[in-house]
C-alpha cells in the first residue's frame, strides 16, 4: 500500500470503526495508528526512566571529574614546589630559632623591678605596688606576669608607658585601668598588667 493511501485512510478514519474488543479487525489505519502511539509511548517512557537517568548520572561524573582534576593540578602544583617548601619551612625555622635564643634564659627579675621602678619615679610617678605573678610555661617560652600600680597623671603615665615600651628586654603592656583617688591633689591610680618573657629550658614543662 503505497504512503499516500495509508495517509489518506489514516484522515477518513473514525472513532466509531474502532471496537477494542476487535483489536485482529481493525482497519489498518487504525492498527497503524494504535502502533505508532504505543511505539510513542514505549520510547517516552524508555527516556524518562532509562536515557534521563543516564543524563544525570553524566552530569554527576563530568562534575567528579572536574573536581578531580582541580584536585590534581593542586596536588601536581604542590609536588613541583615540594622542595622549596621544605626549604622555607628549613630558614623559619631557624628564623624561629634564633629568635627564641635572643630572649634571656632567666627573667632577671631584680634588675628589672629596678628599671620598671626607675621608669616611674622618672616620669614623676609614685610607686605604690609592684607584684610578680605566677609564671606560666608556654610551649617555647615561660612569661611573667607583673601587676603594678602607680599614682600620678596622665602626662606621667604616658611618659612611663613610653619608657617600658622602649626597654632592651621584651616587655608587653597589657589591661590598662586608670581611676581617680577622688583626693585633694586631684592625681590619678593607674594598675597596669606588665608581661616579660624568658627562654624556656628543655626541662621545663609546659
Amino acid at each position: 500500500m503505497a504512503l499516500a493511501d495509508t495517509i489518506k485512510q489514516l484522515n477518513e478514519l473514525s472513532v466509531n470503526d474502532i471496537d477494542p474488543s476487535r483489536m485482529g479487525i481493525w482497519p489498518l489505519p487504525g492498527r497503524i495508528a494504535v502502533l505508532t502511539l504505543i511505539a510513542v509511548v514505549i520510547i517516552g517512557g524508555g527516556y524518562y526512566f532509562f536515557i534521563k537517568d543516564l543524563y544525570g548520572k553524566l552530569d554527576l561524573a563530568v562534575n567528579k571529574e572536574r573536581e578531580l582534576f582541580t584536585q590534581f593540578e593542586r596536588k601536581q602544583f604542590e609536588a613541583a614546589n615540594l622542595e622549596a617548601y621544605r626549604i622555607q619551612l628549613v630558614e623559619m625555622e631557624e628564623t624561629f630559632g634564633a629568635l627564641l635564643k635572643q630572649l634571656p634564659k632567666d627573667t632577671e627579675v631584680p634588675g628589672l623591678l629596678e628599671d620598671i621602678d626607675e621608669y616611674g619615679r622618672g616620669a614623676g610617678l609614685t610607686i605604690n605596688k609592684i607584684a610578680l605573678q605566677k609564671e606560666r610555661v608556654g610551649e617555647f617560652y615561660v612569661e611573667l606576669p607583673i601587676r603594678i600600680e602607680v599614682e600620678g597623671d596622665y602626662h606621667g603615665f604616658g611618659a612611663f608607658v613610653s619608657g617600658i615600651a622602649g626597654m632592651p628586654r621584651i616587655v608587653t603592656l597589657h589591661d590598662f585601668n586608670i581611676l581617680s583617688d577622688r583626693g585633694e591633689r586631684g592625681l590619678l591610680n593607674m594598675v597596669i598588667n606588665a608581661k616579660t618573657y624568658r627562654y624556656k629550658d628543655q626541662g621545663e614543662e609546659g
